[in-house]
């Protein structure tokens, strides 16, 4: 049965026009990007299968393109249009902090975080520089490692923040073994961070640990 046959409140674009994108599986969302199935398959059934054989969710939209362009059902020119509907979100995410206002919600840092950092298969530490109203100057990846760690240097991150005439800086890092929970080494590094900035009159204000669930905040522990 194709999906125009099916009673209109189970077929996926009606029920998205209804009641809101939140409502829909991970394999309906799929499924109206996709707009049609592989044969004998209609979309719904495609995006279960490609979720199925190389989901979840997250780790298919982590496939570069030409990954993308490999996969059944997929193909060069929807492997394209998914890779930059992906990049609609994360300049769309950018944007909430970079269009000058100031940044009142500790948990939009963390999301943004999230959506530059997650994924990566080697351990990036990056810094949001604010301004004395804590509007956003710029965002930098400032250290790679390997997939367990990078080396954190003080000096530097004191550096880009003085060349940024920043006030305030929030700092993040993510896990590629997908576990969230801040290590000791990295309340030490919080800590040395915290002392450091404070020479130069610059508050650290939070610093995020990505994973595979939700931002953990040090500054939600206490431990900035």
């Amino acid at each position: 049965m194709h999906i125009r046959d099916w009673p209109a409140g189970e077929r996926p674009r009606e029920k998205l026009l209804k009641r809101g994108a939140v409502v829909l599986s991970d394999a309906e969302l799929l499924a109206i990007f996709l707009g049609s199935g592989l044969r004998g398959l209609d979309a719904v059934a495609t995006a279960r299968q490609l979720l199925a054989e190389h989901g979840p969710l997250r780790r298919l939209l982590e496939c570069s393109p030409p990954e993308l362009a490999k996969l059944p059902g997929l193909g060069p020119a929807r492997a394209c249009q998914l890779s930059a509907a992906l990049e609609l979100c994360n300049r769309f995410l950018a944007a909430g902090l970079e269009r000058g206002d100031a940044l009142t919600d500790p948990a939009a840092a963390g999301r943004y975080f999230a959506q530059r950092l997650r994924g990566h298969p080697s351990e990036i530490f990056a810094a949001l520089f604010l301004d004395t109203r804590h509007r956003a100057l710029a965002f930098e990846e400032l250290f790679r490692g390997t997939v367990d760690g990078a080396e954190v240097h003080p000096r530097e991150v004191v550096r880009r923040a003085l060349a940024h005439n920043a006030a305030a800086i929030i700092v993040g890092h993510n896990h590629p073994s997908g576990s969230a929970e801040p290590s000791a080494a990295d309340r030490a590094v919080t800590a040395r961070l915290k002392q450091s900035l404070a020479l130069v009159d610059v508050r650290l204000l939070d610093h995020f640990v990505i994973g595979d669930g939700a931002p953990v905040s040090l500054a939600a522990r206490g431990w900035v």
